[in-house]
């Protein structure tokens, strides 16, 4: 557990385990707590390395408007801080398009990428959920029903109900009710808004493998099917009734994805 500085800001970060090291990115609203139930896993055979993006988990807070270019720098500063030459990503959601604007900035630190609920763009659908976000901000039951559900697939929300209310009861008395905690929400969602890399990933030679969910209604199936065009060097999955959530849904899916493509000594066998 360690702290290093960048323009002025401080960034929190973990290392777990030997190995060839794998940096995972959170989603907007999860922190380097959010990876609990993956440590051991993830740090068995590799270098795990978690880290809080500014505005989020025990990292400082921005006051002022930024993109995610900012969280790009975060990203390079942590490896820098490290002193690797290269590295492997996974990045869910936000996590994967603050992946995606590094990968064309710093492709060369990158070894392999592996990114879950990603879009490329942010699209109007996308804009809009996150206006709705914003504007339901004063409120943390509202906040809650606004932004929850529809993170899950109908059948995990309805089936794990006594999971779903305990969370409602967390996020609602703490998070959800923080004023500096909203701000920060607000600011990580309005830095998202301009993310656009179809054109930028033209060129890109990055072994990428792109994970949907068949019942995603924040970043549908749709946009990860028309990133794996974008990117030539990359691979697709689609997990079946499964939501944005897919760490949680389909925790083993999730884990055995991500080791088995990032550890995997050879990307390129063949029968033929």
């Amino acid at each position: 557990m360690a702290y290093f500085s960048i323009k002025g800001k401080k960034v929190y970060y973990e290392t777990h385990g030997e190995g060839k090291p794998l940096i995972l990115l959170n989603g907007i609203m999860m922190s380097t707590k959010s990876w609990t139930i993956f440590k051991e896993a993830f740090s068995h055979q590799n270098r795990l390395i978690l880290v809080d993006f500014l505005d989020q988990g025990q990292s400082d807070k921005v006051f002022e408007p930024y993109t995610q270019d900012l969280q790009v720098e975060v990203l390079k500063g942590l490896i820098d801080e490290l002193g690797y030459e290269k590295v492997n990503i996974l990045g869910i959601s936000y996590g994967g398009e603050v992946a995606l604007q590094f990968i064309v900035k710093y492709e060369h630190l990158v070894d392999r990428l592996v990114l879950f609920n990603t879009t490329y763009r942010t699209s109007p659908w996308l804009k809009d959920i996150g206006d709705a976000w914003n504007l339901s901000r004063d409120n943390a039951m509202d906040y809650y029903l606004t932004t929850i559900p529809v993170i899950y697939s109908p059948a995990f929300y309805n089936r794990n109900r006594a999971w779903m209310e305990a969370r409602k009861k967390l996020l609602t008395d703490t998070v959800f009710s923080d004023k500096a905690f909203m701000d920060s929400m607000v600011r990580l969602t309005i830095s998202a808004e301009n993310h656009d890399v179809k054109e930028a990933l033209k060129g890109i030679k990055t072994k990428t493998l792109i994970v949907s969910s068949e019942h995603d209604f924040v970043t549908p199936k749709e946009e990860q099917q028309e990133l794996h065009r974008l990117l030539e060097h990359s691979d697709y999955v689609l997990l079946p009734d499964t939501g944005h959530g897919s760490m949680y849904e389909q925790p083993a899916l999730f884990t055995a994805l991500t080791l088995g493509y990032v550890n995997a000594v050879d990307l390129s066998m063949s029968i033929l």
